[in-house]
């Protein structure tokens, strides 16, 4: 009887302390996806000083960041925010991206979508988001001179801006993005 009271007492505290490691583990992947977040939004800012004026007066904005790689068949993921600026709320988010076509390179690219109303941003938090790709080409060095490619290009739920901080891609490919909720971080 004293052998099975010490293991549930035994493998009560095993669980706690799981948990505990879980929690700080989670507090730490936000703290990281935060700052890059926080350094993706900045590097926009550098490329183009509107663009802050912009997520200044939108509802919200989520920002990106995503690391990849093509050679005929392409993929893309990473990690980002979506931000609400009434609430001061952020959601943690993923975001993938598939290709296929003529295509070759690598990159480390940051995506910006700036909300035109509250509503479009909860869709995107809640509902996630796919989009379909065309031809594209970009290059950035990895150093302040990386700039905005393509400028803004407007989406059903307002702006959205790309910046290629390191890396070259070129070509023509179809495909999409996905963007959906992180659940292990919210």
């Amino acid at each position: 009887m004293k052998r099975r009271k010490l293991l549930v007492v035994g493998a009560s505290l095993a669980s706690l302390l799981a948990r505990g490691a879980y929690a700080q583990d989670k507090a730490v992947k936000q703290a990281e996806v935060r700052a890059k977040a926080k350094q993706a939004l900045e590097d926009f800012y550098k490329a183009d000083a509107e663009i802050k004026s912009a997520v200044g007066k939108a509802p919200g904005y989520a920002v990106f960041t995503t690391y990849g790689l093509s050679f005929g068949l392409g993929g893309a993921g990473g990690k980002g925010i979506a931000h609400d600026s009434k609430s001061k709320k952020d959601a943690y988010m993923n975001i993938a991206q598939a290709s296929a076509g003529l295509q070759i390179g690598a990159s480390d690219t940051r995506y910006l979508f700036v909300f035109k109303d509250a509503k479009s941003l909860a869709d995107f938090i809640d509902n996630g988001w796919d989009a379909s790709a065309g031809a594209a080409a970009g290059a950035g060095t990895g150093r302040d001179e990386a700039n905005v490619k393509a400028g803004a290009v407007a989406f059903s739920g307002g702006t959205a801006y790309v910046l290629t901080k390191a890396g070259l891609q070129a070509g023509v490919s179809l495909g999409g993005s996905k963007v959906w909720k992180d659940k292990d971080l919210n």
